[in-house]
């Protein structure tokens, strides 16, 4: 190994390793030896499984973030969790309206919000969390939808949240909303979807079903990119 690599200490499960400090969480994982056969998802920020709780040696505080992003220090306490466990309404959302009342129905911790702004300073995506949870107290929709678009659902922001509001579920319901209530009907989607129920695809999908692994990869390489 070379002179100038740096060893820190970390701790998983309470067993304790010695790892390159220039390390993600889930890259030491792997070097210390650990397989990550879930919750490593797309290992690049974007997908939110692996969101990891941590803690340094002589630190009161809790911390989070997602292993895939996340240096390594010395004397950190790991524990990943499969998902944050947070409240989630149930809905049929062609029987809603896209309001604020709405939302509230679900998640009427929203307006317990205190403006601490935890939730955006958490947040991976660099979201403005807490902008998009005021849309949703005012019932604008749209914004909502469009401020909490690049969510990954990882549950950061309600990890942190002092008043317990499950940001990324008031997200999620504020796209479906918009989807279902306000945006305008695709006419180019309408006509995809007809074209799919009347068969028009079925030979393609079922050349596709049958291929192999080699045919699929030069129909992939092979594919039209749009610009």
């Amino acid at each position: 190994m070379a002179e100038d690599v740096r060893m820190v200490n970390i701790y998983i499960m309470g067993k304790k390793y010695q790892v390159p400090d220039s390390l993600t969480i889930m890259n030491a994982m792997e070097y210390a030896g650990y397989q990550l056969k879930r919750g490593c998802g797309c290992r690049a920020g974007f997908c939110g499984a692996c969101a990891t709780v941590y803690r340094i040696a002589g630190d009161y505080e809790l911390k989070v973030g997602l292993a895939c992003q996340t240096k390594v220090e010395d004397e950190m306490y790991l524990a990943q969790i499969p998902f944050f466990p947070a409240q989630k309404g149930k809905y049929r959302i062609e029987e809603l309206e896209p309001t604020a009342n709405q939302i509230a129905q679900f998640y009427p911790e929203i307006y317990r919000c205190v403006g601490c702004n935890a939730c955006t300073k958490v947040c991976p995506q660099d979201l403005n969390v807490m902008q998009y949870i005021a849309y949703a107290q005012r019932g604008d929709i749209e914004k909502c939808a469009s401020e909490s678009f690049d969510c990954v659902m990882c549950g950061l922001c309600a990890s942190r949240c002092p008043a317990h509001i499950v940001h990324y579920n008031v997200g999620i319901l504020a796209r479906r909303l918009y989807g279902r209530h306000v945006a305008p009907p695709s006419k180019p989607l309408e006509k995809r979807v007809k074209e799919i129920n009347e068969g028009k695809f079925d030979s393609q999908l079922d050349r596709l079903m049958g291929a192999t692994i080699e045919e699929l990869k030069e129909l992939y390489n092979q594919r039209d990119i749009e610009s």
